[in-house]
């Protein structure tokens, strides 16, 4: 099958192409410039409109037609609520989207709609606000650590499109979770975040931490996930899990979940694809990842 990932003239798709070459399928590289190394190691690549393009989803759609994409795995905050409402037209072109339903990605794109489904359902999250009152600023629909700062302006700036958040120190997490087209989590994979450089985790080791699988699998019993899905959380000196956020979508980090445990391309085609049934290997705990850069010549 032809399979689409989205920015993958990023620093961490590597093993995304690699992933799914290995399953058996070719890689469709996207993108809104050839000027990067996906464009040589993937099997075809798409030259992407721009999302602030008019006309984007129109020349999106036809784009996929004319390359022949079977799936798409899609990575990029900015489209993901398009890509869940295009579900159903896309399928009457033969083409598969790896999405969870559109209620899923409005709760968790928004980080003030994800504190109040945290705080609905018993789960522990910072307490936070549309106003100026806690020490750590983010937008409500910011992707990553981009646009994250510690608090110094008491009341003197707006708060648009803002939310103000508590601080919560202690180890960080990140959860690699695969679900299956039922909603049922596959693999939950904790890691712990040892090193992370401008958002991305560059070291990290999987670790065993049931508390943490039974509250993802309490929440997933309040919203339905489809596919690759990225939790974050702390645990605190009193050892309290505090969930921070959930990205909705594969995550740059998610090379040590599936090397922890399978090739989790194969097992969205296995089941999404083609229902079958999948049952999960041991998890691999212990294993260490660290990340470094490597340079790719081309013409």
């Amino acid at each position: 099958m032809n399979i689409l990932i989205e920015a993958t003239g990023s620093l961490t798709s590597l093993y995304m192409i690699q992933a799914i070459k290995e399953a058996g399928h070719k890689v469709i590289g996207s993108d809104i410039s050839i000027f990067n190394h996906a464009h040589s190691l993937c099997d075809d690549f798409i030259v992407m409109p721009k999302t602030s393009d008019k006309e984007l989803w129109g020349k999106t759609k036809n784009l996929l037609i004319k390359h022949h994409v079977d799936i798409v795995i899609p990575s990029l905050d900015e489209t993901m609520i398009d890509w869940a409402t295009k579900v159903d037209e896309f399928h009457n072109y033969g083409i598969t989207i790896i999405i969870s339903p559109i209620k899923t990605i409005n709760i968790f794109q928004d980080k003030w709609n994800t504190y109040n489904f945290f705080k609905s359902i018993s789960i522990q999250t910072p307490k936070t606000s549309l106003e100026n009152i806690y020490q750590i600023i983010k937008p409500r629909l910011g992707r990553g650590g981009s646009g994250i700062f510690e608090n110094t302006y008491k009341n003197n700036f707006s708060m648009k499109n803002l939310i103000s958040q508590e601080k919560i120190t202690g180890t960080e997490y990140t959860v690699d979770t695969l679900f299956n087209k039922d909603g049922t989590a596959i693999y939950i994979v904790p890691r712990e975040r040892i090193d992370v450089k401008e958002g991305k985790s560059t070291k990290g080791v999987v670790v065993k931490n049931k508390k943490i699988d039974d509250l993802i699998i309490k929440i997933s019993k309040h919203i339905k996930f489809i596919g690759p899905i990225n939790f974050q959380l702390f645990k605190t000196i009193n050892d309290k899990l505090v969930f921070i956020e959930v990205n909705p979508r594969i995550a740059g980090g998610m090379a040590l979940g599936f090397a922890a445990t399978e090739n989790w391309i194969k097992l969205i085609v296995d089941n999404i694809i083609k229902d079958k049934k999948i049952v999960p290997k041991k998890i691999n705990y212990g294993l260490k990842m660290a990340r470094y850069y490597d340079e790719c010549f081309f013409k």
